[in-house]
């Protein structure tokens, strides 16, 4: 039986209405996929703070959770995950990368031209269907 994996990830706009995307890097599953930058919950823990406590481990700012988006379960070969999709706002310092190889700022119309990792597909495509 495969395990399932609650996670958390966080929709971050910048003042220039672009969505912070985030590339895995080679040393991390799914390498070389797009994700929204977030990590595992842990056991008992508050999806809104497992989001901050994630992103300020992961990429040392400060964001504040606001609303749960999307949430949907993805069946890998290994796992499965539940992701829980955030709307948040930055609200110190700049994300930095650590664990991931790039960060990138991009339009929501331009989010489609990034190759993502599967679980995050669905909530990409309800982040278009929010400007229609």
């Amino acid at each position: 039986m495969k395990k399932t994996v609650q996670v958390v990830a966080a929709v971050i706009e910048n003042e220039h209405n672009e969505i912070l995307c985030a590339l895995r890097s080679q040393h991390m599953s799914l390498p070389n996929l797009w994700e929204f930058p977030g990590g595992k919950v842990k056991e008992g823990e508050n999806l809104f703070i497992a989001l901050e406590r994630e992103l300020y481990e992961e990429m040392s700012c400060r964001i504040q959770a606001q609303e749960v988006f999307h949430e949907n379960v993805h069946e890998y070969d290994t796992f499965i995950i539940q992701l829980i999709v955030i709307k948040a706002k930055l609200v110190q310092g700049v994300p930095q990368k650590s664990e991931h190889a790039q960060l990138l700022w991009l339009q929501r119309e331009n989010l489609p031209s990034l190759h993502w990792a599967p679980a995050d597909i669905p909530a990409v495509q309800a982040l278009i269907d929010e400007l229609a």
